[in-house]
């Protein structure tokens, strides 16, 4: 991966990276929400969840139609979304390597197939 595809990947990773953040892109998972929706969902302020909402939105992520007065947002890249917020989800096990699987590994100058231990 190249230095400017790595960087934009890791702004990306940035947006998805705030408690707050993640349970407004859960909220918009399940559909449109105007931000007085959120302010009813959320324990946190309007200002807040606007100032989150700005961050997702630079990062591509939701964006907004006028309704009135009212902001609605939505996943502007929902597969995307929906996928991290899967994977953050899901319970992986965490794996261990022996010191010898890993000498191993480096000797074939790659990946070895690890057992799992849970």
């Amino acid at each position: 991966m190249d230095q400017d595809r790595a960087y934009e990947r890791a702004e990306l990773i940035k947006a998805f990276a705030h408690p707050t953040r993640l349970q407004i892109l859960a909220e918009l998972a399940k559909g449109t929400r105007c931000v007085t929706d959120m302010e009813d969902l959320l324990p946190v302020t309007q200002v807040n969840i606007s100032q989150h909402l700005t961050v997702l939105r630079n990062a591509r992520l939701v964006d907004f139609v006028q309704d009135g007065a009212l902001r609605c947002y939505y996943l502007s890249r929902p597969k995307l979304v929906e996928g991290v917020l899967a994977l953050l989800s899901a319970d992986h096990p965490v794996l261990r390597k022996t010191r010898e699987q890993i000498d191993r590994e480096k000797a074939r100058g790659g990946k070895e197939k690890v057992a799992v231990r849970g």
